[in-house]
């Protein structure tokens, strides 16, 4: 009577040694490389990673595509304009409170309490973001060249028309940083270009200024696109 194969947990006992060996040996194998792949360190961030593209599939519902029309144009804020001292000095006391990436100097002067948490932990992950557009104005060691721009006023607008605008209590602006005299050979031409996005030359705060009541007083906006 032939004798009978023991087993043990699935595996035959009498199988033969090499082969034993050559499995043991693959379970090392695969053992090491999970550990190596574990002990892996996060990849280093790359700014010039690009990324993924998110397709999207057709709406349900087919949606007719809104009339396209033409952004509004920047312009340098007139040299003559009353609210251009208001605004230089708002930016005099935002950029140097932006660069020491401090919270408790930047939230105050972009809305304190009315600051959303939301709100407050992505100005913080913008000005920590080291492939931001405002990292090369952090880093830089020599002049901070800024524009402020307002909105072109359209050319049928009166005289009258001009004098009334700049007679409102409120007023609004975008100003803009870059590193360096010279350092921005192009400066954004609409709003939207003033998005804070990384390879900008530039980047942009939003201000809003505001005379009501015979107080003074204006909150920032950086914001990314």
């Amino acid at each position: 009577m032939a004798p009978r194969r023991a087993r043990c947990a699935g595996f035959v006992t009498h199988a033969p040694r090499h082969d034993i060996v050559r499995v043991m040996r693959a379970l090392l194998v695969f053992s090491a490389l999970l550990a190596a792949f574990a002990a892996l360190p996060a990849m280093a961030q790359d700014c010039t990673a690009s990324t993924p593209q998110v397709e999207v599939g057709a709406p349900l519902v087919p949606i007719e595509p809104a009339p396209a029309t033409a952004p509004a144009r920047l312009a340098p804020l007139a040299a003559d304009s009353p609210w251009l001292s208001r605004f230089a000095a708002a930016a005099d006391e935002l950029f140097p409170a932006l660069r020491s990436r401090e919270a408790a100097r930047w939230e105050p002067l972009l809305g304190g309490r009315w600051l959303g948490a939301a709100k407050r932990e992505a100005v913080a992950a913008l000005l920590a973001d080291r492939c931001a557009a405002f990292a090369p104005l952090f880093a830089a060691t020599g002049p901070i060249e800024r524009r402020i721009f307002g909105w072109s006023v359209p050319s049928s607008y009166s005289a009258a028309d001009r004098a009334e605008i700049d007679a409102r209590p409120e007023a609004e602006a975008l100003v803009c940083w870059a590193a360096g005299e010279g350092g921005a050979q192009l400066w954004p031409e609409t709003a939207a270009e003033a998005d804070n996005r990384a390879g900008r030359p530039y980047a942009c705060a939003r201000i809003t200024y505001s005379l009501r009541g015979g107080v003074s007083s204006w909150r920032a906006f950086v914001e990314r696109g």
